[in-house]
């Protein structure tokens, strides 16, 4: 293999697949002597029913890429952002954050209603705790389906399973080109998205330094700052993988503003707070928010659903 040759893993999902071309046209574009390569690595998350998928943020749609990291078989990862355990293996390192697409969620309508134009007892599908629980705060009047699967798996199962909707993430839908296809983009307001959302991550082993200066010449700082801010609400909230929690993190001047949410999955409950400073303290006051969260009522939801009482 030649010095040159940087070997990168992925996912073998459509999404997955676009997210590696473009990182692979933006290293070249960085370095055209640089020679990447794409790995396609099976995770987890292919060796479970739809139906029975663990949540995000396990490690389901990474493991197995960062195993291969771990060992030499890769040189660099290519991950979705959302999709790594806020408390990360320690060998390894997220290098550089490219500039992060929209973090919104959007509804994709059956009929081309909005989300508050649903008649009661409408169906929406998602399979995401973080949405099922905001949106069931705010319209406790509609049925959630689980709804598993990639982009167009999901996109299929509205006209098969009878559904007025789903909610998936703009970012994923404006990269596989299906953008029109929005109803339209969910107010913060409504539903805070995942920690993360839109993001990629180019990671590498803490002690290969060969393909650093190619990483870093793609990240991104505000995006990565917020990124930061919003890792460490989800690193207090104990990993958050459990829960259905959500934050945005967004720059203003020399202010970092990010908003957080912990709710019950069932929506009963939906605690939010905000948290305003400076960029530099970006991880800070995303661990304080969590902990506003947490002592507001947060930790008595985490033990419940701990318990299994959802």
């Amino acid at each position: 293999m030649s010095s040159r040759t940087f070997r990168l893993g992925t996912r073998g999902s459509p999404l997955a697949l676009w997210q590696a071309e473009w990182v692979r046209q933006a290293l070249l574009s960085a370095d055209a002597t640089l020679e990447p390569e794409i790995a396609v690595i099976k995770t987890s998350a292919e060796n479970f029913p739809e139906q029975e998928i663990p949540l995000i943020g396990t490690g389901v749609f990474s493991r197995e890429i960062d195993e291969a990291l771990l060992t030499g078989e890769l040189d660099g990862a290519i991950h979705s952002l959302k999709d790594l355990p806020s408390d990360y293996h320690p060998d390894l390192e997220i290098i550089s954050i490219p500039t992060r697409e929209s973090p919104l969620d959007a509804f994709v309508s059956a009929t081309g209603e909005n989300l508050s134009e649903l008649e009661p007892g409408s169906r929406v599908g998602t399979g995401s705790p973080r949405r099922k629980a905001q949106l069931l705060s705010w319209r406790p009047d509609i049925e959630v389906v689980p709804l598993r699967g990639n982009v167009n798996t999901r996109l299929e199962k509205i006209s098969r399973e009878g559904l007025a909707g789903t909610i998936l993430a703009q970012a994923g839908l404006k990269r596989l080109g299906k953008e029109e296809l929005i109803t339209e983009l969910v107010d913060t307001s409504v539903i805070l998205p995942a920690v993360g959302q839109g993001a990629l991550a180019l990671v590498c082993r803490k002690d290969d330094d060969r393909f650093r200066e190619q990483l870093l010449a793609l990240d991104h700082q505000p995006s990565h700052e917020t990124i930061l801010a919003e890792r460490s609400f989800l690193r207090r909230l104990r990993g958050g993988c459990q829960v259905a929690a959500g934050a945005l993190a967004r720059i203003e001047g020399a202010s970092i503003v990010i908003e957080g949410v912990l709710a019950s999955e069932d929506g009963s409950t939906c605690l939010r707070a905000k948290r305003e400073g400076s960029t530099i303290d970006g991880p800070r006051l995303g661990a304080e928010l969590a902990d506003e969260l947490l002592e507001g009522g947060g930790s008595a939801l985490i033990e419940n659903q701990d318990n299994g009482g959802q």
